[in-house]
């Protein structure tokens, strides 16, 4: 997902989002556990995925005037 996307969400929707990555990271490495995962570049992905959310929801609560 890029920067870009992601910025365009408003606060629930990165909410839904982040949940949606931490579902699908753990999917992934509980099938990387059992040998069944094929692609194990996609553990790299999400997790950048997941960090990208989160600095664009700090990004929305600072422009809001949150800390």
């Amino acid at each position: 997902m890029k920067p870009k996307e992601i910025r365009d969400l408003n606060q629930d929707e990165l909410l839904t989002q982040l949940k949606n990555l931490k579902e699908e990271l753990f999917r992934l490495r509980f099938q990387h556990a059992t040998s069944q995962l094929e692609n194990p570049m996609r553990i790299r992905q999400v997790k950048k995925d997941i960090a990208r959310v989160h600095t664009i929801m700090t990004e929305h609560d600072r422009k809001q005037g949150l800390k």
